[in-house]
């Protein structure tokens, strides 16, 4: 076991050198994060899908609903008819923006979300390869294991988001320097959280399949009803409570805000309600990160 903690990994980087043998958690911490930075950018494949898919998703669905629906105003008039995607785009407010403007933000959420599947998938091929034994039995608090591997993922998410961000001339003006980078604050909270939220569902699994089939149970219905693809306010009552109790909603709300103008998903809150919803989300999953982290398996690790 301790051969392991000393051994060279394929990524040129020794777990027992990760904590700089000082046994200090920032060291760790910095080079746990830089593992999960070259081992991002050696995977040409995974950087390619984890951005482009997206990105044909917004502007297939993007392009085809554009024209489809009426344009969403500032003023997010609900209408009756809550089941009519055209009827619940319209707004009798001039100067709306069309359905490519509305889904970008939600594009954004789902980049950080398969950032997220990405990154902490590495969990269950460390423990499988003896990497993640060899962490475990090094002289750092466990502790660093988790900001390594949260940090590491978000800054991940941050720079594909930030590329795609990119794209926004094409549907909209630039919302000046203040909302760009409450924009930039919303899109590291969030990517935070969801890698956090990886992070916790795959610890405790042994399986990589198994944990596909988690993430896509969780993450993918909590991006589908978070606002990023309809707004709150159209969807039919029953679906209106699921979209009001999942955490994520209100992160969308935030940056549909700061890119928008306005609270294109419509929790119906005050802007400043939806950012400590969105804080208490990301702590409640790092705090519950750190706690599985630090309680060893039934397995030992």
């Amino acid at each position: 076991m301790m051969s392991q903690a000393t051994s060279q990994t394929a990524d040129g980087i020794t777990p027992a050198a990760s904590s700089g043998a000082s046994g200090k958690l920032w060291p760790a911490t910095a080079t746990l994060w830089k593992r999960e930075m070259v081992r991002f950018f050696r995977q040409k494949n995974r950087v390619v899908s984890a951005l482009v898919t997206p990105v044909l998703l917004w502007i297939g669905l993007g392009a085809g609903l554009d024209k489809a629906v009426a344009p969403m105003g500032a003023s997010g008039v609900s209408p009756e008819s809550a089941g009519d995607i055209a009827n619940g785009l319209a707004s009798t407010a001039s100067g709306g923006v069309g359905y490519m403007a509305y889904f970008f933000p939600g594009t954004l959420s789902m980049i950080l979300l398969f950032t997220a599947i990405f990154s902490t998938i590495s969990v269950i091929e460390d423990r499988r390869e003896g990497f993640m034994q060899g962490v475990l039995v090094a002289p750092i608090p466990r502790l660093a294991i988790v900001f390594g591997k949260v940090f590491g993922g978000a800054s991940i998410a941050m720079i594909q988001a930030l590329v795609f961000l990119l794209l926004w001339p094409l549907v909209g003006s630039f919302p000046g320097v203040g909302p760009a980078l409450a924009a930039g604050g919303v899109l590291l909270l969030l990517s935070i959280a969801m890698t956090a939220m990886g992070l916790c569902i795959a610890w405790p699994m042994d399986s990589t399949a198994a944990f596909h089939a988690v993430m896509m149970l969780v993450l993918m219905p909590m991006w589908f009803l978070c606002g990023a693809m309809f707004p709150v306010s159209t969807a039919l009552p029953w679906l209106r409570i699921l979209m009001w109790a999942n955490p994520m909603t209100y992160g969308q709300s935030v940056l549909s805000q700061t890119l928008l103008g306005y609270d294109a998903v419509q929790t119906g809150l005050p802007l400043a309600v939806d950012v400590v919803l969105m804080l208490l989300f990301t702590a409640a999953v790092l705090a519950l990160a750190v706690k599985l982290v630090g309680k060893p398996r039934r397995d030992g690790v």
